[in-house]
């Protein structure tokens, strides 16, 4: 409250002060004879303008320093909370992984085998999928597996039906899929369907040269 009085005051003297001047100018053009008062008045009133002319500029520095002061916490409030939201993604996925660890310990001494063992899917997009997927080998887990990953996605387009497989015949989009673990790899991507397309069922498999090793299907 208390910069809002001391500039309220500074228009109200600078008000009275363009008072006096008008009637020191008008009396001295119209020949009139102005008190010695009102010359000191005039005076006055010019020395405390000025002073007060000089607070609300530091006022008005002051604010505007304080208005970017504010500015800057409130960005670093939004970037915190974005990298709490980030934390808290990274903490669900990872107890989910926990989750199926705990539940899957028994099978470490089963027998030997390749499963999947989660699939998950996202719409990120009007044409995009985002796919999340766990797979895991049984056993004592003495022998590598070597493979590959294979999408097979059924998507709708001018509601015709058809099929789509991932990856492409193209060697650099192969690599992103294929699987090499001794216990278990987790792997995650995004699928770029053609525009206007959408789909709604995913089916994962597992490739072992060329045979189906695993598979598991999820809905969207």
């Amino acid at each position: 409250m208390y910069w809002p009085m001391r500039l309220m005051l500074v228009v109200s003297i600078g008000f009275a002060g363009a008072i006096a001047m008008w009637t020191y100018d008008s009396g001295r053009f119209s020949g009139g004879v102005v008190p010695e008062n009102t010359r000191d008045q005039l005076a006055s009133y010019k020395e405390q303008l000025a002073k007060l002319t000089a607070e609300r500029d530091q006022f008005s520095t002051t604010v505007n320093a304080a208005e970017s002061q504010l500015n800057i916490e409130r960005s670093a409030q939004k970037q915190l909370a974005a990298q709490v939201k980030t934390l808290e993604s990274e903490n669900t996925r990872l107890k989910e992984d926990l989750a199926f660890f705990e539940s899957l310990l028994p099978n470490a001494t089963g027998p030997a085998g390749v499963a999947i063992r989660r699939l998950k899917i996202d719409q990120v997009a009007p044409n995009q999928v985002r796919y999340r997927l766990l797979v895991m080998q049984g056993g004592k887990g003495d022998r590598r597996f070597v493979g590959n990953l294979q999408l097979m996605v059924t998507v709708i387009q001018e509601g015709k039906s058809a099929m789509m497989t991932f990856p492409a015949a193209v060697p650099a989009e192969q690599e992103k899929f294929k699987l090499s673990f001794m216990h278990y790899q987790r792997v995650e991507g995004v699928l770029t369907l053609p525009e206007g397309a959408s789909t709604k069922l995913v089916q994962a498999r597992v490739l072992e040269n060329g045979q189906v090793r695993a598979q598991l299907s999820a809905n969207l």
